[in-house]
């Protein structure tokens, strides 16, 4: 992490100011292969980049933000009540894995970062569990993996799912991606992409698509925290924010689609 990154004055710096192409030292040689091959290698010039350097270097601005997005549960009570194994692949923090524990008897949780794993298991022990213990029992792994090389055997998953993390990026999954995730996937199973980036892309690709109505709000901690957060991930909105001084936002004054979507496909 840059020297600069740690001052306070930049609390609020704008994600695509936030990092520099010193940064780029964190990833690890895969990461690094994946990542930067073929793409413009400054942070600043690139979001993808700026966003995987921060779940690398603020793993905790990241859970700040996800804390705030909190998933349509017309989603929730879409997904199968119960189905033996579950992989989940792009983990982040959980965002998703805590709804899951209750619904299999082996979760199997994949994510590349090894801060956002860490803040994971962290939240999987210390989380209650129907049959105790933490973790959903022991039933959850967190492991190391990326969307096109999963770590699992053929057909392994009667449920594998991503949460907003698959997009048509070879770096971010892309189609040999979305050809892991099929691959895993037990027959008779699915995949489910829920918050797709890109729909019209799965759609293509022979996925359903659902969106659950009604409105939607980001739900900060405060106003303040949500100034704060805004101003980071969103800064042309700040100024209405601001003004608003709600710590409840609309996903319309951010420009961006709520979490109420997701693709689907069920696999013969």
């Amino acid at each position: 992490m840059t020297t600069e990154l740690a001052g306070p004055s930049l609390s609020t710096v704008p994600l695509t100011q936030r990092y520099s192409a010193a940064d780029l030292r964190v990833f690890s040689a895969d990461e690094a292969g994946r990542f930067l091959a073929g793409t413009i290698a400054d942070p600043q010039r690139n979001p993808s980049l700026a966003w995987e350097l921060l779940y690398r270097l603020e793993p905790d601005l990241y859970d700040r933000l996800v804390a705030a997005e909190h998933l349509h549960p017309g989603i929730l009570e879409w997904l199968p009540p119960y189905v033996s194994r579950i992989i989940e692949v792009g983990a982040g923090t959980g965002r998703l894995t805590l709804e899951l524990i209750a619904r299999c008897d082996q979760l199997t949780a994949v994510e590349p970062a090894s801060p956002l794993r860490d803040r994971l298991r962290h939240k999987l022990a210390s989380s209650p569990s129907p049959s105790g213990g933490g973790q959903g029992g022991r039933r959850v792994r967190v492991i190391s993996g990326f969307f096109d090389a999963l770590p699992a055997p053929d057909r392994s998953a009667e449920l594998v799912v991503a949460c907003s993390a698959l997009t048509p990026e070879a770096a971010h999954g892309g189609d040999r991606g979305l050809a892991e995730m099929e691959r895993v996937c037990a027959a008779g199973g699915m995949v489910v992409i829920v918050w797709p980036n890109h729909p019209e892309w799965l759609i293509a690709r022979g996925y359903q698509y659902l969106s659950f109505p009604g409105p939607m709000t980001m739900d900060f901690a405060s106003p303040t925290e949500a100034v704060d957060l805004v101003a980071i991930f969103y800064p042309q909105a700040v100024a209405e924010v601001q003004a608003r001084a709600e710590r409840q936002v609309s996903y319309d004054v951010v420009g961006v689609n709520p979490p109420r979507d997701l693709a689907y496909k069920n696999v013969p």
